[in-house]
């Protein structure tokens, strides 16, 4: 049979999951996940781990926070007065909210942190420093 090379575009039905257990992610009951390997489309433990597999397989894969989404950066979090951020913005911790920068590039952003003073906003992406596994099952390969 043919096995994943990379430059081929594969589709993959995929359960991420914590380390507790908890599904972060799935494509379950949704069309399977198409991309083309070793081209950064995915994350990195992931994509690294399509290569030799055939339509078919199925594999449970462990990544590593810094081969997934990253360690948590301690300079991605930023305090904003609270009098900056407009009074209809909900400001409950965990809220997803979105910033721009200077140059007008738009940077999703979750409340941290919120004081009578100012509100703690949190740019890592949400699995950062955390380890992932994922369940996958090839489905197809488009060869390169």
């Amino acid at each position: 049979m043919t096995q994943v090379k990379t430059g081929d575009t594969v589709s993959i039905h995929y359960t991420g999951t914590l380390a507790g257990g908890e599904t972060f992610d799935s494509s379950d009951g949704r069309e399977p996940l198409e991309f083309t390997v070793g081209q950064g489309q995915i994350i990195p433990g992931l994509d690294q781990a399509i290569p030799g597999m055939e339509v078919g397989d199925k594999k449970t894969v462990e990544v590593p926070a810094d081969q997934a989404y990253g360690k948590i950066d301690p300079n991605a979090r930023q305090a904003v007065p609270r009098s900056e951020i407009p009074a209809e913005i909900p400001l409950e911790p965990g809220t997803q909210l979105q910033m721009q920068t200077p140059t007008g590039q738009v940077v999703p952003v979750m409340v941290a942190e919120v004081s009578d003073s100012e509100v703690t906003l949190d740019a890592n992406h949400p699995l950062a420093g955390k380890d992932l596994t994922f369940n996958i099952e090839l489905v197809e390969i488009k060869a390169a």
